[in-house]
């Protein structure tokens, strides 16, 4: 989507406190109390590395660039699994086990929670210290949560930002900041802040990742199986609906691999904010913030610019988003709590005229816009929080779509 001014105020999300870092605001208070998940069939094994959970923060390279950044392939690093404290319940599986085994398999797997896949068991994103040593943050255990003892540990007394977040596919989608040397930005692009939200999910404590304006991440996955023209496509993510602002534009999702507004179509990604694109003509249902598409040129709350009613604002603490796409007539909007009940349709019928065939370009954005944060200038406006999400080849069932929600409400969030 490209970038316009911001309109609407900002509306602060609730922050929980975690460990004290350097720079990092940080208010509210903990969340606590603890749950389990209920059991499901575990799903296909996940191909991906392993090795041991915690392990030793890298120094920076000579020249001051963490050596990630220097050019060395995340996918390649070492992963990590430990103790069964980390685990999800025996045979739990995840979302990405869910589409497989639907015939849709995902093709990017993104979180700074937990694992996406019962059998994953590597890394899960990548903490730099401010002297520019790094951390890759792996799974406790196979199938489970972030090893949130060793980012503490590794981040006490000074400030640390995510450089990565890895990609559990198998497909090395694994996106960097818009900033770094691997994606080079405007100077105004920064990576986020690793430890500003703090909070619980099944019972163990974890890391969001935090979007403010400034920070965004992206991938060229236009080579490692993410759905380009007018394949078919599904996105899911959990966000939260107590952090979110009217700035262009908290996406996740397909986007332009030049990072550039090329047209209707050229994307296909979820977008969380009370942004309401077409606001002069067809106003918005209520305040926001709401489950759109961004599709380029454009952010549909419908398959046009009229108000669509349906599309009603989603304000729980975690949200699902989702949105599916079969690249050539129909695309569908949903969304829900992910600590209770189902999914909401908020959309489901045609495409908005001009924008079939899709023309998808199969870079991964996340947390801004398409036309966004290159070296020529601009950065990311938006807020929002990520926790999880998955991009998957192929259109998902509405029961597939029934199936994630109901994992997602197993996984205990904010408890």
């Amino acid at each position: 989507m490209t970038g316009s001014a911001m309109t609407g105020s900002a509306t602060a999300g609730s922050a929980t406190t975690g460990s004290a870092t350097a720079g990092s605001a940080m208010t509210g208070s903990a969340m606590t109390g603890s749950a389990t998940a209920g059991s499901a069939t575990a799903g296909s094994a996940m191909t991906g590395a392993s090795g041991t959970a915690g392990m030793t923060g890298t120094g920076g390279s000579q020249s001051g660039v963490p050596l990630q950044d220097a050019g060395m392939s995340p996918s390649t690093d070492a992963g990590g699994s430990g103790g069964a404290d980390g685990a999800m319940l025996a045979g739990q599986e995840g979302p990405c086990d869910v589409y497989m085994a639907a015939g849709t398999p995902c093709v990017a797997a993104h979180s700074t929670v937990r694992a996406l896949y019962g059998a994953y068991g590597g890394k899960l994103y990548q903490v730099r210290r401010s002297d520019n040593a790094t951390l890759d943050i792996a799974t406790q255990a196979t199938g489970g949560f972030a090893d949130t003892a060793a980012q503490n540990t590794f981040c006490a007394n000074s400030t640390c930002v995510i450089a990565f977040v890895y990609d559990q596919s198998g497909h090395t989608n694994d996106l960097a900041y818009q900033g770094s040397t691997i994606v080079p930005g405007s100077p105004q692009s920064t990576p986020a802040v690793a430890t500003t939200e703090q909070l619980m999910v099944g019972g163990h404590s974890v890391y969001s990742l935090y979007i403010m304006p400034n920070n965004s991440y992206w991938h060229d996955g236009s080579q490692s199986g993410v759905p380009t023209g007018q394949e078919p496509e599904g996105l899911y993510m959990v966000t939260s609906g107590t952090h979110y602002n009217a700035g262009c534009c908290f996406d996740y999702g397909n986007s332009e691999t030049d990072r550039k507004a090329d047209g209707a179509g050229a994307m296909d990604a979820i977008n969380f904010g009370n942004e309401c694109w077409f606001a002069s003509t067809a106003p918005c249902t209520g305040s926001g913030p709401w489950v759109q598409a961004d599709l380029e040129y454009g952010l549909f709350a419908g398959g046009g610019t009229a108000t669509n009613p349906d599309n009603v604002p989603m304000k729980s603490k975690y949200v699902t988003a989702m949105l599916k796409n079969n690249g050539t007539t129909e695309f569908a909007l949903k969304g829900g709590d992910v600590q209770a009940g189902g999914l909401i349709t908020l959309y489901k019928g045609k495409l908005p005229n001009g924008y079939s065939p899709m023309k998808k370009q199969g870079a991964i954005v996340l947390g801004s816009g398409g036309d966004c944060c290159k070296p020529s200038g601009g950065a990311n406006q938006s807020a929002g929080t990520f926790y999880e999400g998955a991009v998957v080849a192929g259109y998902p069932t509405d029961a597939t779509d029934d199936a994630i929600q109901a994992n997602l409400v197993a996984a205990n969030y904010g408890k």
